[in-house]
């Protein structure tokens, strides 16, 4: 079976972000052009961040697919680490704030940001 990889962005049972990666089956349609399953979602949002655009440590309040439509963006981790994704790359923001906890920006989240010599450009899905 084929499947669509999907880097996910998520919180850890220690409250820090981190990556992982799983497959989706592409079960559906035909050789020349496979499908998942629908999924649903609630809602589209585009953005556009401009050249030096960096925002705060923060969490993601509503799990949602991020897709790359033009420039680079860059997203880091509380452990220092960090992943860049380009055009035409996405991954899935579900690094929420652990239940009962109060926002600490020394543990919790994630910051983005635009890098290269264009603007940034995504895509928003929410689930």
């Amino acid at each position: 079976m084929t499947t669509f990889t999907q880097v996910i962005l998520f919180t850890d049972a220690d409250g820090r972000a981190r990556f992982r990666e799983q497959g989706i089956e592409l079960g559906e349609g035909k050789p020349q052009a496979r499908l998942s399953a629908l999924m649903p979602s609630s809602g589209l949002q585009l953005r556009e961040s401009p050249i030096g655009f960096r925002s705060d440590f923060h969490c993601t309040e509503t799990p949602q697919w991020v897709f790359i439509l033009r420039g680079r963006m860059e997203i880091g981790l509380q452990d220092g680490s960090s992943r860049i994704f380009g055009p035409g790359e996405h991954f899935y923001s579900d690094d929420r704030l652990p239940e009962a906890a109060r926002f600490d920006r020394s543990v919790h989240g994630h910051w983005s940001r635009q890098v290269g010599p264009e603007d940034l450009v995504t895509a928003f899905v929410r689930a």
